[in-house]
């Protein structure tokens, strides 16, 4: 099921509001001051999702139209605040719950000797990033007109959702690539005979699943199986959430005695499971994918690109960083395939980066067993961009 689009909005100059934004988005909130008012359930969830990191929270008035909305909300659902005529911030719902007293804890009342209101009804935040995007960019994607006016807290409706998932991917890429100034792409509409394609659900497919241990020599199999840990060691260390396909958690285990995959990789996530759930290693954070890598050893280079080439064309305005991780002597043969026609019509030269083994291994070498500084930005510094469109 596609995620729900919820908008919340702010009237320009409401101090209060922003005073709470301030509060309770921007500087988000301890798990532990959430902890002590909601119940067991909501904090298993929280902790499973925020590993006990600081969340964003946010509420609305508990009335009877709020609270129809407000139940329809699950975890995954986009959720957008729009002060005036700005999209100020766009997140994940990760959970929700009816709390009167965590709205009393988290917003007070400014006017000395006035109790506030109340916002009741309370949603967490998930991936929350703020895009300071016009307003009537969204309207355009959604359909709606110029002269909309956005009041309170709202959800799109499902008419619109459809018609929106039938020519895009994900809201959160596309507002990124607008507020990059970058060019947004639509979902193919028909195949290369002119058909109509099948719209918002996407056609079963046998997945790509590598079975290294058939076709490489045992110093191949070794050497991506080493890569692939090193790669879940960096993932953890830069504070992601890793997984790698379930063909390989076996060996990982018995080889590094690990397993603490993450057990829920596709709660939430905007891209289909079945294109992404057999790459190598994908890095997650909350429900967002940060990175995504496809080991290649092989003669042929081929088999993690056209995962990607899947990938890319399901969702063609992904914005995380994809990348190939091969030895150096390698490097000229990806080119190579990234000159295949079909590659060169998803443009997948200008979304792929190249990885060596070799800068791998340095930056694990580098951080040893200190994590801080490692983000996704060092792993794309230390890759190479291979763009044949120059």
């Amino acid at each position: 099921m596609k995620p729900r689009i919820f908008l919340v909005y702010i009237p320009p100059g409401n101090a209060e509001a922003m005073v709470h934004y301030e509060e309770t988005i921007k500087q988000k909130v301890s798990a532990e001051r959430i902890y002590r008012f909601v119940s067991q359930s909501v904090r298993t969830q929280l902790d499973r999702i925020f590993s006990g990191k600081q969340i964003a929270v946010w509420g609305s008035r508990d009335s009877d139209a709020n609270r129809s909305k407000f139940e329809r909300m699950r975890p995954g659902d986009e959720i957008l605040i729009v002060e005036g005529q700005i999209i100020k911030l766009l997140g994940k719902v990760a959970a929700t719950t009816t709390n009167s007293d965590l709205s009393n804890e988290l917003w007070q009342s400014l006017r000395v000797g006035q109790a506030a209101e109340g916002w009741n009804l309370i949603y967490f935040i998930a991936n929350p990033v703020e895009i300071n995007l016009p307003f009537t960019e969204f309207c355009h994607l959604m359909g709606y007109g110029e002269n909309y006016q956005l009041r309170g807290f709202t959800t799109v409706s499902d008419d619109r959702l459809e018609t929106f998932y039938k020519c895009y991917d994900d809201l959160y890429s596309i507002l990124m690539q607008l507020k990059q100034n970058h060019p947004v792409y639509q979902r193919p509409q028909k195949d290369l005979f002119g058909e109509e394609s099948k719209g918002v659900e996407e056609p079963e497919v046998t997945p790509i699943v590598d079975t290294p241990d058939q076709v490489a020599p045992a110093e191949e199999i070794s050497d991506h199986l080493r890569m692939q840990w090193m790669l879940l060691n960096l993932g953890r260390k830069a504070g992601s959430k890793v997984w790698i396909p379930a063909n390989d958690q076996g060996r990982i285990r018995d080889r590094f005695q690990y397993s603490e995959f993450e057990r829920d990789f596709a709660a939430g996530i905007d891209a289909q499971t079945r294109y992404v759930e057999n790459i190598d290693v994908v890095w997650k954070e909350e429900f967002r994918i940060d990175a995504a890598f496809e080991i290649e050893n092989s003669t042929s280079i081929y088999s993690g690109l056209l995962r990607f080439s899947d990938l890319t064309l399901v969702a063609p305005n992904t914005i995380y960083p994809l990348f190939i991780v091969a030895p150096r002597e390698k490097r000229n043969r990806l080119v190579e395939q990234l000159r295949r026609p079909t590659f060169q019509k998803l443009r997948l030269d200008r979304k792929v980066r190249y990885l060596p083994y070799e800068a791998v291994e340095e930056i694990d070498q580098f951080f040893g067993d200190v994590a801080q500084g490692l983000t996704v930005d060092v792993i794309v510094g230390r890759s190479e961009e291979i763009n044949l469109h120059h």
